[in-house]
């Protein structure tokens, strides 16, 4: 490894300026992130020809991979940047920003339309709360809880929208995160409530239909969320719901 890390960053000074690239030089070290990368960048914000420059704008908050919001493209792939070592990234290390959503500048984006699906397939549990442990309170088996272990992980960084070739500005498709939502809230004991209306919510249009199937969104999340498992559950769940819909029977 070098003594200087070169990063090649697209940068973007408004949502309706051009892009244009910079890059910058930054001493390594061990266990360097590209977050810590950046922060140094942010202190001294020279280009790697010498140029001052205004410094990088970019999202961050956990520094866990828990709150997704300083994924980006990281060498083309969409990777959290607080949980990506520069030692295992080839040179030079190029950063943009989600290619899925509006930039708003640099390596930040409106993920806006991501939470807005989310409320579009309902993804919420509405009758939640206190229970009185005495009145047959809902009890989740150990397996069941396993299982909603893992699709609660989603930290609603958008690496899966990203990859996936059915979502898209102009495309209605709701994407991977939504759907494994809806499979989560189905299987919780007071989430059935709501369960005919999430699956009504992904019948129609951009809904499970426009799954391609590529399983690019599994490939690339960050928690190894078994996605396609869930768009292949949801598919059995829905057909069930319109044989339903059809005979009357709920």
């Amino acid at each position: 490894m070098s003594e200087k890390i070169q990063f090649r960053i697209r940068r973007q000074d408004t949502p309706y300026s051009p892009s244009y690239w910079q890059t910058f030089l930054v001493p390594f070290r061990e266990g360097l992130n590209v977050v810590s990368a950046l922060m140094m960048i942010r202190q001294n914000p020279v280009t790697a020809d010498g140029l001052k420059v205004d410094p990088v704008a970019w999202e961050f908050n956990c520094m866990e991979e828990v709150c997704g919001a300083c994924t980006m493209l990281i060498n083309h792939r969409p990777m959290p940047a607080c949980s990506t070592l520069v030692n295992t990234l080839q040179q030079p290390i190029t950063l943009e920003p989600l290619s899925k959503f509006p930039v708003i500048r640099d390596l930040m984006v409106d993920r806006s339309r991501l939470f807005a699906d989310l409320k579009r397939v309902r993804a919420w549990i509405e009758i939640d709360g206190a229970w009185d442990i005495h009145q047959g309170a809902p009890r989740i088996s150990p397996e069941a809880w396993q299982e909603n272990y893992l699709y609660s992980r989603c930290m609603s960084c958008g690496s899966c929208l990203e990859a996936c070739p059915q979502y898209g500005k102009d495309l209605p498709f709701v994407g991977a995160a939504a759907l494994a939502a809806v499979r989560l809230m189905n299987n919780h004991p007071t989430g059935q409530y709501q369960r005919k209306q999430r699956l009504h919510a992904i019948m129609g249009e951009g809904g499970l239909s426009d799954c391609g199937n590529t399983q690019n969104c599994v490939q690339v999340c960050p928690k190894e969320i078994p996605l396609t498992t869930a768009i292949g559950e949801l598919g059995r769940q829905t057909t069930r719901q319109l044989l339903k819909d059809l005979f009357g029977s709920g």
